[in-house]
């Protein structure tokens, strides 16, 4: 594993602009950065692919375990929830994708920083963005990439078992959640998939018939939603979630709510402790731990965290996350390529490993500054 310096393409920002992407660049920074490059080794490759397709199966188990124990509270779950997540486990819903990330640097086993199982983002950049940056840039490589051929036969697949003639996407509006929402929107289509978009704030809530439906007042039986679980069940309509659960197939399923929380990590440690691609994490501190990172348990893109080490915090990052339900977890230092701290995520469509996006940046904190770098290796 290898960052190798190169100089970009000429006129990149109109090449992917051209592709779809539209936010490449913020506050004056790329954030899509192909000044450099990550070469993998077929063996590194192979080493991320298999402990994305063991952890996946790993965290089925813990989730199975968390509702064979009603182990709810420890995941700060409301009780209004649980019938709706144990529904759909029990249904099995429609799932489409996750992205677990690691820490990995080629020679240790990749360690599990966290998963992002219910809205994960950098989807574009990793499926299609770094695909095309290969064929212009190194023909001759190939890519961890499988995520768009693996989207397209996972929307076919579950084409039959989805409710209603239209598969609705929703997200906020924050652009790269719409570009994110659009583009797995384009993937269903291209399976055969009737689709239509709407912001999550234009989702109504027929009080009457118990139901969500759409601008046109059409009903929402199958809803793709770039939202987070955790959001939705407190809204106001929260507390009918369940009665429409009936009505409304989600995707993802509700029960992500209990991968995509952080308290899955400390929970996979007790259940599969010395597991080669955890570290040490727990629920009520850190245990002895000398050098540890504090994590809300939901949070996203870095945010509220905190890095001890020897006793004293050396890395914060702000946010407004709840910081007085955390998780500790062992310290796992990112590699660092000469000030670059890349983290592998890898991403999991159908419950199985498809491709590998990098992040990285200069401080310990993978956070929403975080540059988005390719990768490429040598085949074996």
């Amino acid at each position: 594993m290898r960052r190798i310096p190169i100089d970009p393409r000429p006129g990149w920002q109109a090449t992917v602009e051209g592709q779809g992407f539209i936010f490449h660049t913020l506050d004056d920074v790329p954030y899509w950065d192909e000044s450099a490059y990550y070469l993998f080794g077929a063996d590194e490759v192979d080493a991320v692919e298999r402990a994305a397709n063991d952890l996946h199966e790993r965290c089925l188990e813990a989730a199975q375990h968390i509702i064979d124990t009603r182990r709810y509270a420890d995941l700060g779950i409301p009780e209004s929830a649980v019938p709706l997540i144990e529904a759909a486990w029990e249904e099995e819903p429609p799932s489409i994708y996750g992205r677990f990330d690691f820490a990995f640097d080629g020679k240790s086993p990749p360690k599990l920083l966290e998963y992002n199982a219910d809205t994960p983002t950098s989807l574009l950049e990793a499926s299609v963005i770094q695909w095309f940056w290969l064929q212009d840039v190194f023909p001759g490589l190939d890519q961890f990439n499988s995520i768009h051929e693996k989207l397209l036969a996972r929307w076919a697949e579950l084409k039959p078992k989805l409710r209603g003639d239209i598969l609705h996407f929703a997200s906020t509006r924050d652009v790269e959640d719409i570009i994110t929402a659009n583009y797995l929107r384009d993937t269903a289509q291209s399976a055969g998939l009737a689709t239509d978009f709407l912001h999550v704030d234009e989702i109504g809530w027929s009080a009457t018939a118990m139901r969500f439906v759409d601008m046109r007042g059409r009903d929402i039986q199958s809803l793709f939603k770039l939202y987070p679980w955790e959001w939705l069940v407190r809204e106001d309509f929260g507390q009918y979630l369940a009665y429409a659960s009936e009505r409304t197939a989600f995707i993802e399923p509700a029960w992500k709510m209990l991968l995509s929380n952080k308290a899955i990590l400390p929970i996979l440690w007790e259940l599969f402790p010395g597991h080669p691609n955890l570290v040490p994490a727990y629920l009520d501190g850190p245990r002895g731990l000398a050098d540890y990172v504090v994590k809300p348990k939901l949070a996203r893109e870095g945010a509220n965290m905190a890095l001890v080490k020897g006793g004293a915090t050396i890395e914060r990052t702000g946010g407004g996350y709840d910081e007085s339900d955390v998780v500790w977890q062992a310290l796992c230092e990112l590699p660092d390529f000469s000030g670059a701290r890349p983290v592998v995520g890898a991403w999991v469509v159908g419950g199985w490993a498809a491709g590998m996006g990098i992040r990285e940046s200069g401080g310990r904190i993978t956070t929403n500054l975080s540059r988005f770098v390719p990768h490429a290796f040598k085949p074996a």
